[in-house]
């Protein structure tokens, strides 16, 4: 544990999570291109995207039960091979329906690697350096956007669809090839429990995992902090900087890099701080929330088209979604034996998915609702439609936030049954800390 080894496998499972996060969010930066190429409408591009991350969120809970049973290596060699199947299939496809199973075969790929990548974490290391292992893999993985917003997006406007899609399987091949040199599932010397003998006992593991309110806890953080971050990246954030605010296309795909630069500022903090208070992680989540929530709130009643300081500071908000993500899988690994945890880490991956495609899929349509039959572009992605589009994120993540407090409070009384801890509201706590200083 903590071996040198250890650190090699861990570098490759990063590159293989990097490989996965530019497959998936290639569509964000060729979301132009994809409108042009296949003359799709509002509803349609969404449909592109929000299937690939239907696939993905369908198939966490599945890749969770044989990530427990078969082991992470053999998933992320599976996962890897599949997204550049799809890639491939997507640099020609000749309309937007053969696009669509190319997304398919990227959203099952994607779906097996970070669950896979997050168990070999918990295999390899021990102690304190989990959880921030945990936040910079998730913040490194991030650099996949940098890849798609700068080199893909070079060479998709240079040499156009074909050859960027082409690069962007190229790369995942090589992940692969270092996949099957590194990888393994545990050490050798691990005294680890043995993987789930069965799959009738993965199952029943399964069951007893969503039984857990801290399962159910780590899904509703997951779900109501990332979402937000996603689907401004992944989809209808480049269509609305470019039509909606007026920048140019090379602008607009450095702005989605402000998301990444914030998450991997801010991943390594809340790593640090999710290990100093274990108590108090949904806190933290409430709060990052609430952040994003305001940060939305200034940006969408400004009048007419946001300057671009503002838009800065709302991607800056943005990027702690991501990181502020990672903590429902601290709660997973909290309350989830080991032997399991690939399933209970599918469990919470699916929440942020879930959210996102939903509210992907529904921004498409208000678009398309509010534009008159046959409007061009500059009226369907206008400024007025966008702003009203976005505001369909508080009642979906206003439903998240319902949920989470519910799920907390049945965890907070499960802690108080097993381990005798009543963990107080956090302005209680602060006023007894304040008199204990005192």
């Amino acid at each position: 544990m903590n071996s040198r080894r250890s650190w090699f496998v861990f570098w490759v499972g990063v590159v293989a999570y990097i490989a996965a996060v530019m497959q998936r969010s290639t569509l964000g930066v060729a979301g132009v291109s994809a409108v042009e190429r296949f003359d799709a409408s509002a509803s349609a591009l969404s449909t592109l995207a929000v299937v690939q991350l239907i696939v993905y969120a369908a198939l966490q809970v599945p890749i969770g039960v044989l990530i427990d049973r078969l082991g992470p290596r053999i998933l992320i060699i599976c996962g890897l091979s599949l997204m550049v199947a799809g890639q491939v299939v997507l640099a020609f496809a000749p309309s937007i329906g053969v696009a669509v199973l190319g997304r398919v075969l990227v959203g099952a790929g994607d779906a097996a690697i970070f669950v896979s990548v997050m168990r070999l974490v918990t295999s390899w290391f021990s102690g304190r350096t989990v959880p921030q292992l945990s936040q910079w893999m998730g913040n490194l993985g991030q650099a996949g956007q940098i890849l798609s917003a700068i080199p893909f997006a070079w060479v998709l406007h240079e040499a156009g669809w074909t050859s960027a899609f082409l690069a962007a399987a190229s790369f995942v091949a090589l992940a692969l090839v270092l996949s099957l040199a590194v990888i393994r599932d545990r050490p050798a010397a691990s005294t680890e429990q043995p993987r789930v003998a069965t799959l009738g006992e993965a199952l029943r593991e399964l069951r007893a995992s969503f039984a857990r309110p801290g399962t159910q806890l780590g899904f509703w953080a997951h779900y109501s902090t990332q979402s937000s971050g996603t689907v401004f990246s992944l989809l209808w954030g480049y269509p609305f900087m470019v039509y909606a605010m007026g920048l140019d296309e090379p602008l607009a795909a450095s702005m989605l890099l402000v998301v990444v630069a914030s998450g991997v500022i801010i991943g390594p903090v809340l790593g640090l701080l999710s290990a100093r208070f274990p108590y108090r992680r949904s806190n933290l989540v409430l709060g990052i929330v609430l952040v994003i929530g305001a940060a939305w709130a200034l940006f969408l009643s400004w009048p007419g088209v946001p300057p671009l300081w503002l838009l800065i500071l709302l991607l800056v908000v943005l990027g702690a979604g991501g990181p502020g993500s990672l903590i429902g899988f601290d709660f997973a690994r909290t309350f989830n034996p080991v032997r399991v945890l690939g399933a209970a880490n599918g469990v919470v991956n699916v929440g942020g998915f879930l959210a996102s495609f939903v509210m992907m899929f529904l921004i498409g349509v208000i678009l398309d609702f509010q534009a008159a039959p046959g409007a061009g572009t500059a009226e369907l992605y206008s400024i007025s439609s966008f702003k009203i589009a976005f505001l369909v994120q508080y009642l979906v993540i206003g439903f998240g936030v319902v949920m989470l407090i519910g799920a907390r409070k049945r965890t907070r009384r499960r802690i108080v049954m097993d381990e005798g801890i009543e963990v107080g509201p956090l302005w209680v706590a602060a006023i007894e800390r304040f008199r204990r200083r005192r």
